[in-house]
């Protein structure tokens, strides 16, 4: 499943934007522009799919925390100075939309305020609206399944009885959501789990706080592309290597270079260079998810290993798609670089995120579901 768009309104900062996904995209912009609400946004689509929308906003404070606080639309006089920024009636009911556009199924859901509000539970998020359609453009011909919420509002498309025989689509699009990889802020202190010997198992896929790390080496060398990956240790570390001692059962990750008399164990590397073997390992991952997402992966790094990250990046995106948000501008120029990467770059103006670049044929290229 490659994505095409992601749609989100109503959340945070993100008033209404629809941001197009190509195989490697990258996004950028001053702090405070909305990088880590769409972060954060792809998040909740996917605890919608795994049951726990209601929970993940709720430990985000709730629905009036993280709904829009601007008015319903920002007018010309507004955004000039000639006009006071200042609500008024509302022409729509208040609602937070998330969803994507995808092939071959794609999704949105819709949340709003209870419409019973003698109770206390008044400001609990009520799914009003939650669809699957085939294809990436919405048209009502194209629906698959749909749910307006008024059975069971905490229960949406994913989590009721589905038959796979009758609903293969929602069983296939629930897995591949689930799938979609997030790695964020690895953490490279000296209780970090990465620097922990592990017991060893089979790990095709590097845990999101890079816990497995020496299996996950271990299981590139093994059953995954182990010469491109030690390659890729040399590209940043010239004439380095990493090698896994496994003699009594735990897993150690081991940093060879030239000059030392012994390797380096997890627990000596500097945070910069356990960071980057994370990366490594989780680009060279033997089973990569349909989606990786990328958040500041330049954190810790020396700019030398900015260029070999890019590099990194660039070869994974050959294999799947991968979103990347990132701040530095050597990293955002070796990425941007050249015509496989779609920079799209946030502005902020009054609060709300803006795309100031994209025309209205791309918006368009999304429909909300109603």
């Amino acid at each position: 499943m490659t994505l095409q768009h992601l749609a989100v309104s109503g959340y945070r900062s993100l008033r209404d934007v629809v941001i197009p996904l190509h195989r490697l995209t990258l996004i950028t912009g001053a702090n405070g522009s909305g990088k880590s609400n769409l972060f954060r946004s792809l998040k909740l689509i996917v605890a919608a799919a795994r049951g726990d929308l209601m929970g993940c906003l709720a430990r985000e404070g709730g629905l009036p925390a993280v709904m829009w606080a601007g008015p319903e639309t920002l007018s010309r006089g507004m955004r000039s100075g000639d006009a006071p920024i200042q609500g008024g009636p509302r022409a729509k009911p208040v609602r937070l939309r998330l969803g994507f556009a995808a092939d071959p199924f794609s999704y949105a859901v819709e949340l709003g305020y209870p419409q019973e509000r003698r109770t206390a539970f008044a400001l609990d998020p009520e799914r009003k609206g939650e669809w699957i359609w085939a294809g990436s453009p919405f048209h009502p011909r194209a629906l698959l399944c749909s749910d307006s919420g008024e059975r069971d509002p905490d229960r949406g498309l994913f989590q009721v009885g589905v038959d796979p025989q009758e609903r293969p689509e929602v069983l296939l699009l629930r897995e591949q959501i689930l799938s979609w990889r997030f790695y964020d802020s690895f953490r490279t202190d000296p209780e970090a789990p990465a620097r922990c010997p592990v017991v060893g198992t089979r790990c095709f896929a590097l845990a999101a706080d890079g816990r497995d790390l020496p299996a996950a080496v271990q299981t590139i060398l093994e059953s995954g592309d182990g010469e491109a990956f030690l390659a890729a240790v040399d590209d940043a570390f010239p004439g380095a290597h990493v090698s896994v001692n496994h003699g009594d059962g735990l897993f150690r990750l081991q940093f060879h270079q030239p000059g030392l008399l012994r390797p380096l164990q997890s627990a000596e590397l500097s945070d910069g260079t356990l960071r980057y073997l994370l990366l490594t390992a989780a680009l060279f991952s033997p089973r990569l998810p349909p989606l990786m997402v990328l958040n500041e992966p330049e954190g810790s790094l020396h700019p030398d290993l900015l260029l070999p990250l890019a590099r990194l990046i660039r070869s994974c995106s050959q294999r799947t798609q991968v979103w990347v948000i990132a701040h530095s501008p050597r990293l955002i120029e070796a990425l941007s670089g050249g015509d496989d990467c779609h920079r799209v770059h946030l502005v902020r103006e009054l609060g709300s995120t803006e795309i100031p670049e994209q025309t209205m044929l791309e918006r368009s290229a999304w429909r909300w579901p109603s």
